[in-house]
C-alpha cells in the first residue's frame, strides 16, 4: 500500500490539483449515533492537511457507515478525497466509494459493492469481480491512510489476524509494541501494528487502547490524532525503526560475506572503455576489492568460494544519479545492480544514520553521494532539505552542507532566482557543484548564467521555452504546460540559445526521462510501458498501481498533446547528446528497476546498449570523481553484477540479475525477492567452497 504515501514523498517536478471532489450521494439508514474523529497530516514535521472520519451507527443495522474527508498539500500538490464505507458486524467493508483526485490530478472515482457471494469493483485500472467463498477484504486503489484502520479492525476480529484480499493476495496484521503518549489535554495508551500483504513493504499504523485509529506512521509522513501533534517525530521514528529492523533482518539472512577470496569463474566482463565484452575470465575478490582477473581456466585455489558464472556477463555496478534514499529502497537497488546513488535531497540526520548503517554492513544499500537540497519558503514549498526565507539563510545552508562534506547542492522551485548567483559563487568557492530545478519565475538561461553546473529534469529546461514570465511553476502548471511542447519549433532561437549556453558553460542535464514517460504516456487501465518487462513478478498491489495514469488525461486532444510532448522531449535530448552535453542518468523514482528503464529509454535518442552501460557506470564514476568505481579492474571496489545474457546486444539483459557484489558482499536476488513478495527473474548461480583436496 505504498501508494498511500508515495505522493507525499515523491520529489517529482509536477504540481497540485484543484479538481473538485464529487458529492456523496450514498443512502444510509436512519442514524442513531455519530462520532467524528479528527487527524492532522504532517510531512517532515510540517502540518500539511487533515483527515476527518465520521462513524455513523444505525439502530436497524449491526454494522456502521464511515465517512472520510482527506486532503493535504505539499510542494504545491496533494490528494483530496471523500470516502463512504459501509461495514458489516465483523467490520468487513460491504461497499466502498471514493471520489476526488490523486496527488497529480488524476480523478478518482472508485467503488466496491458486495451483493451476496459476489464482490465487484471499479477504479482507474478497470473493473473486476470475484465470488467470495470465505471472508475477504477489499483493498482500495486510491484510499486515504484510514484504510489501514478499516482493514486492521476487521483482521483483529479473526483468530489468525489474516484474511484473503481482493482483488488478490492475503493481508496479515502483526502487533509490534505498546507505549504511552501525551497530548495537549490527555494521555493515551497506544499499540503499533504492521499491516502487510498487498505491497512490497508493510504499512505501520497505531490504535489506542479501545482499538480506535490513532495514527498512520511513516519515517517522513504521519496522520495523527489532533492534540497529539507534539508526538509526531517520536512516532515517525518508530516507523523508521520498524522499517530498519525489517531490512536489518534481511541483510543478516541474505548478505553473504564469505571468509577468504571469492572467485567468479567463466564470465565475460563488460569493458566500458572498449564498449564491448572481454573473453572468458575469472574475477577474484578479496577484502572488498577486485584482487585480480585470471584466465577462465585458472584453477580455483584452496579456501576460495567459487561462484559459477556459466558464461554470463559481469557488469560494473550502476549509478542512479537522482535518488532520495531510504532504507526501504536500499536493498532493492543493490539487488538491481545499482551500487551507487547520488542523493538529491534528504533529511540530514536520517541520511547520515542510513549511510553509517550501510557502511557498517547492518543494512544493504548503495554507496551514497550526498547533494544538499535548499528550498525557499513559500505556500507551496517542498518540505525536504533546508528551508530558507532570506538570501543570508540560503548562503548559510550552503555552508552547512559544505561543513557536512557534501560535494554539491540542489536548488529547488521556491528559491528566489535572484539569490542563486551568490549561492553558486559561494558553493563553488567551497568546491561544491551546483544543480537544481529552475526556480519559479525564472528560466534555464538565467540559472546557467547564475552558475549552475547541472539542470535537473528535462521539463524544467523546456518549460522556459513555452511559459510566460509570470506563470508559476510551483503549481500543476509544471504538468499541464507540457501540452504546449508539440507546437514548439526545436530549431527556434530560444531553444538553440539555451543549448548554446549549456555547451559554452559545460552544463549537464539530469533528464529523469522515465518520470516523463510515466507522466506523459501512462493511461488508466493500461499497464505502463516502463514496467511491462517485470510487473508480472510483483505483488498484487504493485501490479494494480501499474495500470493507473499519473496525470489527468480528459480528452483525445490532451492525450495527443501529451504524447507529442514526450516526442519533443526525446528530440531535445537527442540534440543535447549530439551537441556533446553530458546526460546524467537518474530516476527520482527510487532507482532499482526504474533505473533499468531510464537507461533503456536512452536508446530512443541515440545511445547504443554498450554506450548506455558505459554512461550508467564508468562515465558517472568519472563525473563524480570516483576513481575506485565504474569498471571491473584490479584494485577497484568489487561493485558489479552477473547476468546470464549479453547486455551489449540487448540492454534488457540487465533486468535478469543472478548475483550482485557490493564491496565484496554477495547477494542472490532469487533468495531475497520471495521475502518481498517478488517472483525471482532467474536462478541463483552455483556456489561452492574449494577445499585443499580439490
Amino acid at each position: 500500500m505504498k501508494r498511500i504515501i508515495w505522493g507525499a514523498l515523491a520529489t517529482l517536478l509536477l504540481g497540485c490539483s484543484d479538481a473538485p471532489v464529487a458529492p456523496d450521494t450514498t443512502q444510509t439508514p436512519a442514524v442513531e449515533q455519530v462520532s467524528t474523529h479528527r487527524f492532522t497530516v504532517m510531512l517532515n514535521g510540517n502540518k500539511v492537511g487533515h483527515l476527518h472520519a465520521t462513524h455513523e451507527l444505525a439502530a436497524s443495522d449491526p454494522g456502521q457507515t464511515l465517512r472520510i474527508d482527506y486532503d493535504y498539500k505539499s510542494n504545491g500538490r496533494g490528494p483530496a478525497s471523500k470516502e463512504v464505507i459501509t461495514l458489516n458486524a465483523q467490520g468487513i467493508p460491504q461497499s466502498w466509494n471514493i471520489s476526488g483526485n490523486t496527488t497529480f490530478g488524476n480523478p478518482v472515482a472508485e467503488k466496491m459493492q458486495r451483493q451476496g457471494a459476489t464482490a465487484s469493483w471499479e477504479d482507474a485500472t478497470g473493473s473486476g469481480e470475484a465470488s467470495i467463498t470465505q471472508p475477504a477484504l477489499y483493498v482500495p486503489q486510491n484510499s486515504s491512510p484510514y484504510q489501514t484502520y478499516v482493514l486492521a479492525s476487521a483482521l483483529l476480529q479473526t483468530e489468525t489476524q489474516s484474511m484473503p484480499a481482493l482483488p488478490a493476495g492475503t493481508l496479515s496484521l502483526n502487533k509490534l509494541q505498546s507505549l504511552s503518549v501525551t497530548g495537549e489535554d490527555a494521555k493515551a495508551q497506544i499499540t503499533t501494528y504492521a499491516l502487510a500483504g498487498a505491497d512490497i513493504d508493510p504499512d505501520y499504523l497505531i490504535l489506542d487502547d479501545q482499538q480506535r485509529f490513532f495514527a498512520f506512521i511513516h519515517p517522513r509522513f504521519i496522520v495523527i490524532r489532533e492534540g497529539f501533534e507534539a508526538e509526531e517525530a517520536r512516532l515517525r521514528q518508530l516507523a523508521a525503526n520498524y522499517s530498519t529492523e525489517r531490512f536489518e533482518r534481511l541483510q543478516a539472512n541474505f548478505a553473504h560475506a564469505y571468509a577468504g577470496p571469492v572467485r567468479i569463474t567463466d564470465v565475460r566482463l563488460f569493458e566500458p572503455e572498449k564498449l564491448g565484452l572481454s573473453g572468458p575470465v575469472s574475477v577474484v575478490v578479496e577484502t572488498g576489492r577486485i584482487a585480480r582477473i585470471d584466465s577462465a581456466d585458472t584453477p580455483a585455489q584452496p579456501g576460495e568460494t567459487l561462484i559459477q558464472g556459466n558464461g554470463g556477463t559481469l557488469v560494473p555496478g550502476l549509478y542512479d544519479m537522482h535518488g532520495h534514499t531510504g532504507d526501504d529502497d536500499g536493498l532493492m537497488n543493490v539487488l538491481a545492480g545499482v551500487t551507487s546513488i547520488r542523493d538529491m535531497g534528504n533529511s540530514l540526520e536520517v541520511l547520515s544514520e542510513l549511510i553509517d548503517k550501510i557502511d557498517a554492513g547492518i543494512l544493504a544499500g548503495p554507496r551514497i553521494t550526498r547533494y544538499g537540497m535548499i528550498e525557499g519558503k513559500s505556500p507551496s514549498n517542498n518540505n525536504n532539505g533546508i528551508l530558507v526565507e532570506t538570501q543570508e539563510q540560503a548562503l548559510e545552508a550552503v555552508r552547512t552542507y559544505a561543513d557536512r562534506g557534501f560535494p554539491g547542492i540542489k536548488i529547488y522551485n521556491s528559491m528566489k532566482g535572484e539569490w542563486v548567483p551568490a549561492m553558486a559563487e559561494l558553493a563553488k568557492s567551497l568546491n561544491m557543484r551546483v544543480s537544481g530545478h529552475v526556480p519559479a519565475f525564472s528560466n534555464a538561461n538565467e540559472m546557467i548564467k547564475a552558475g549552475y553546473n547541472e539542470l535537473t529534469h528535462i521539463n524544467q529546461v523546456m518549460l522556459g521555452w513555452v511559459l510566460e514570465p509570470d506563470e508559476d511553476t510551483r503549481t500543476l502548471l509544471r504538468l499541464t504546460a507540457l501540452d504546449r511542447l508539440p507546437e514548439l519549433d526545436l530549431s527556434s532561437e530560444p531553444v538553440q540559445t539555451t543549448l548554446d549556453l549549456m555547451v559554452e558553460n559545460n552544463v549537464a542535464i539530469d533528464p529523469t526521462l522515465a518520470i516523463h514517460e510515466y507522466l506523459l504516456l501512462s493511461r488508466n487501465g493500461e499497464t505502463r510501458a516502463g514496467v511491462r518487462d517485470y510487473i508480472d513478478h510483483m505483488p498484487p498491489g504493485v501490479q494494480r498501481s501499474a495500470k493507473v495514469s499519473l496525470a489527468k488525461i480528459d480528452s483525445p486532444e490532451q492525450d495527443a498533446a501529451y504524447r507529442g510532448a514526450y516526442e519533443q522531449i526525446v528530440k531535445t535530448l537527442k540534440m543535447m547528446k549530439d551537441r556533446g552535453i553530458v546526460i546524467v542518468p537518474g530516476t527520482d523514482l527510487g532507482g532499482a528497476f526504474n533505473l533499468h528503464r531510464e537507461l533503456e529509454l536512452y536508446q530512443q535518442f541515440g545511445f547504443s546498449p554498450a554506450e548506455v552501460l558505459k554512461l550508467g557506470s564508468y562515465d558517472m564514476a568519472r563525473y563524480l570523481g570516483h576513481e575506485n568505481r565504474g569498471s571491473i579492474e584490479p584494485g577497484k571496489h568489487a561493485d558489479f553484477f552477473l547476468v546470464p545474457g549479453n547486455p551489449v546486444d540487448d540492454i534488457k539483459a540487465i533486468k535478469t540479475i543472478s548475483m550482485v557484489s557490493r564491496g565484496g558482499v554477495f547477494y542472490y536476488p532469487s533468495e531475497v525477492y520471495p521475502e518481498l513478495g517478488i517472483t525471482p527473474f532467474t536462478d541463483k548461480p552455483q556456489v561452492d567452497e574449494v577445499s585443499a583436496s580439490q
